[in-house]
């Protein structure tokens, strides 16, 4: 009766493992992944504005962290995730083949087998490239690469009004050639280590382990435990030469499946640097996040702070006041960490209470934008003390920078950003409500345009500058905050509908703190702040507007207006009679000149008749 074979089931089995393998590789990879993912972004979004203070004042990362977030975290993960197959599985592999080898050749063999092991891996290690610093500046560079094309997608328009591409071609090329030449130079040190490494674990593993495995074959001593059995043994030569053979075909088997597992652990010390490399990086984002988090920010051991850099922030700011207050606070623009930062106002005082609203003027570049970034907490607070409330939003306060930001989403989450459907419907907010408020700010046919409120569209092309800033005041007046700090909100909107959005702000009750070069916008505050004053453009003085020294200087000035424009009958009399006089002039020497050409005639007449009587 034949015997069952199991091949096929074994193999199926065999097929089944691998795949289950590889799939529980991928599972660990993801796992890992979004563990990593929610701890990152936990740190990076947090309510401390880690995610702009980290690439705007530390500087530690030196480059965008979307670079870090989507590509190094996925190739560190799944590099993490592979360790198992490359190292675990041939681990286990050695440990198992050493056993068998130590049975059938003995302890000898064994301490070759590992001085073997111990002086290749010091052989490979020390004449190995440093392939995890070579990976973290590959990430590094591409890196760079990348952000240089996010950065034309993100000017595209200005870069095409400009006509710019060719400009731009240049640019991206000499970082594409920087990332080329710097991965060649990594394909080159790859190439003269494979040399090696195949050499080694090919060819000298497999010379070694012939040797090692004949050793029972003429030295039945050295043949461990197996060797002793057959020196025990009183059996018939013929049956020891077979027995031999058939030791020397194990012990060979074993060898080749020996040298294959220390192999794939040799080659997986590549692998081990490349996961040192993205090691590095995911170290290099996690340890800025923390620094950022805790403003761990010192001076390094024996230097001196340099004045105004981020280990010298002395100033505080209290948040849940009600109102915004400056106390001798300076107005400083930081620099990346550890340089300082440059200085525009030394100390910087005024108190806005709830429905007082402040205008803030001055040239440009005296620090308006400044105290809204300072007050917001962008910024830090250097020296003095900063006052203002606690929460953003609704019965809190509410900032409008210059630039208006319009999210992903429909046309509805454009007016409550950044409150979502959810929190709308929680709040008893209504689409009617919103469409209200579209038509305070002179929006009111966006939805019948643009195709109802749950249209999805890339709304920062889709609006105009205009109306991408009176959609920032709707979002203003859905919220309903008790103080707005408004930075060049309405440049782009026309001086009467300007009027119309501040006092239906003020009709809403919000105190409006405006940072505006248009003096127009006095008229809808209470006091003026005016920056960039004096002989070196750092001082500063607030009045009120309406005082009667103003009033007065306002009558000055119509008085002076009044007087040019008596002037201006006299003015054009007078400009009637030098262009009499010119015109008269004229004709005068038209006639002087039309005399004078006879008399000419004349003259040369007489002339000849002088000269033929002589």
């Amino acid at each position: 009766m034949e015997e069952p074979s199991y091949g096929g089931l074994s193999s199926g089995f065999a097929s089944y493992t691998n795949a289950a393998i590889r799939f529980l590789q991928s599972k660990v990879s993801i796992a890992f992944r979004t563990r990593l993912t929610r701890y990152i972004h936990d740190l990076y979004l947090h309510d401390n504005l880690n995610y702009y203070k980290l690439s705007n004042l530390d500087g530690g990362i030196r480059q965008s962290a979307d670079q870090f977030i989507t590509q190094d975290l996925t190739s560190f993960c799944a590099s993490a995730a592979s360790l198992y197959s490359s190292i675990g599985k041939p681990l286990v592999d050695l440990c198992v083949f050493n056993y068998q080898l130590f049975r059938s050749l003995g302890p000898v063999a064994l301490t070759g087998l590992l001085i073997n092991y111990l002086c290749t891996a010091i052989l490979l290690r020390t004449l190995s490239p440093p392939f995890g610093k070579l990976k973290a500046v590959e990430g590094r560079r591409e890196g760079d690469f990348r952000n240089s094309h996010a950065r034309l997608v993100a000017n595209a328009e200005e870069v095409a009004f400009y006509g710019g591409s060719d400009t731009e071609k240049i640019f991206l090329d000499k970082r594409f050639r920087e990332l080329r030449s710097w991965m060649e130079g990594i394909y080159g040190l790859k190439i003269r280590y494979n040399i090696l490494e195949d050499f080694v674990l090919k060819y000298s593993w497999s010379a070694f382990g012939y040797l090692i495995t004949s050793l029972p074959v003429f030295l039945p001593a050295w043949g461990g435990i197996d060797g002793a059995l057959e020196l025990l043994d009183d059996g018939k030569s013929h049956n020891r030469e077979r027995g031999r053979m058939k030791d020397l075909i194990t012990n060979k088997r074993l060898m080749l499946s020996l040298a294959d597992a220390g192999g794939r652990i040799m080659y997986s010390m590549k692998d081990l640097s490349e996961l040192a490399g993205y090691t590095s990086r995911i170290y290099i984002l996690i340890s800025a996040l923390h620094r950022v988090h805790t403003a761990a920010y010192y001076p390094a051991p024996g230097a001196q702070t340099e004045p105004y850099s981020l280990s010298d922030v002395q100033g505080t700011i209290h948040k849940g006041f009600d109102g915004v207050r400056l106390e001798n606070a300076s107005i400083v623009i930081p620099c990346l960490y550890p340089r300082g930062g440059d200085e525009l106002i030394e100390t910087l005082s005024f108190n806005v209470r709830y429905g007082e609203h402040l205008l803030i003027s001055g040239p440009n570049g005296v620090g308006k934008s400044s105290v809204a970034r300072i007050v917001a907490g962008l910024w830090p607070v250097y020296r003095g003390l900063v006052s203002r409330p606690r929460s953003i939003g609704s019965d809190g306060i509410m900032f409008l920078p210059q630039r208006p930001y319009l999210s992903i989403g429909t046309l509805r989450d454009q007016v409550i950003y950044p409150h979502s459907e959810i929190d709308m419907k929680d709040s008893g907010r209504s689409d009617h409500e919103l469409s209200q408020i579209l038509e305070e700010v002179e929006l009111g046919y966006l939805p019948d345009r643009e195709g109802g409120w749950n249209c999805r569209k890339e709304w920062k092309n889709v609006l105009s500058g205009g109306e991408k800033q009176r959609m920032a005041m709707a979002r203003l007046i859905y919220h309903e905050p008790r103080y707005a700090i408004i930075d060049e909100g309405t440049s782009a909107v026309s001086s009467d509908v300007e009027g119309f959005l501040y006092e239906c702000c003020k009709g809403k009750k919000i105190t409006l703190i405006t940072i505006s070069t248009r003096l127009s916008l006095k008229k809808y505050h209470t006091f003026n702040l005016t920056l960039g004053s004096g002989a070196n453009g750092a001082d500063w003085n607030v009045e009120r507007i309406g005082t009667e020294e103003e009033k007065i200087g306002v009558e000055r000035e119509l008085q002076e207006l009044r007087g040019r424009l008596a002037k201006v009958e006299q003015w054009m009399q007078r400009r009637a009679q030098i262009e009499d006089e010119l015109n008269h002039a004229s004709i005068c020497g038209d006639r002087a000149a039309t005399k004078n050409i006879p008399q000419v005639g004349k003259e040369n007449d007489s002339a000849t008749t002088n000269e033929k009587s002589v």
